[in-house]
């Protein structure tokens, strides 16, 4: 009877697997915020004093990033675009032509035809050209992370956006100098220096545009 009930046990638990639906993407609640806060000093004791140098903000300009934990608004304006060109040419001839008239003890007119000649040519010419242009725009809101000796500001955010079992995460990282941010609290991506950004999907339309892994294996032994 154990004979019997074990191909059943086994059977179920293959249509289990079979029957198991895709699984759905969803977007990461339990990391907000992303960026992980460095440990804020215990504040000094009031001295009675209005200003205080730690929590110092001017109060006839807009507001900007300046300390830990402030946001700014990144706009993302990215375009790289690079072509190449290359052209070869290759022309190459010769000729070669060979006789006998005389060997000893062999008469001289035993070699009336032996002669032997030949020809070579050779042309080659090759052209190849290369182009590739990459648009990257959008706007994030990122936290300041860090502040540098020289007061630049270290600065990361993600931003993540489910919508029809899909999910599209951005993440963008980089240095800010406070004197390129702008009206607004906001400042474009090419005045930030050491740019990363990650844009990338999770579910069935990102798993679409992905190489199997038996693609993957028979690329790796032939990629051309």
């Amino acid at each position: 009877m154990k004979h019997a009930v074990t191909p059943l046990l086994l059977a179920a638990a293959l249509l289990t697997g079979c029957a198991t639906p895709y699984p759905t993407p969803q977007v990461e609640l339990s990391h907000t915020p992303v960026v992980n806060l460095p440990h804020l000093p215990q504040p000094a004791a009031a001295n009675g004093a209005i200003y205080q140098a730690a929590a110092y903000r001017p109060l006839f300009e807009d507001h900007r990033a300046r300390l830990v934990g402030d946001t700014l608004t990144i706009n993302i304006t990215e375009r790289v675009s690079a072509s190449q060109t290359s052209t070869s040419e290759l022309s190459k001839s010769g000729t070669l032509a060979a006789g006998v008239t005389a060997l000893p003890l062999v008469a001289g007119n035993s070699f009336g035809r032996a002669s032997a000649e030949a020809t070579s040519a050779n042309d080659n010419k090759g052209k190849g050209s290369n182009q590739n242009t990459n648009e990257f725009t959008g706007a994030i809101t990122a936290i300041v992370t860090g502040v540098l000796p020289n007061g630049h500001l270290m600065i990361s955010g993600e931003k993540q956006i489910g919508v029809n079992r899909n999910v599209d995460v951005l993440r963008f990282s980089g240095q800010v100098d406070p004197r390129s941010i702008g009206q607004g609290n906001a400042v474009s991506s090419t005045a930030v220096a050491n740019v990363r950004i990650e844009q990338r999907g999770r579910g069935a339309t990102a798993d679409a545009h992905a190489v199997g892994w038996l693609s993957r294996f028979f690329l790796n032994i032939a990629p051309s």
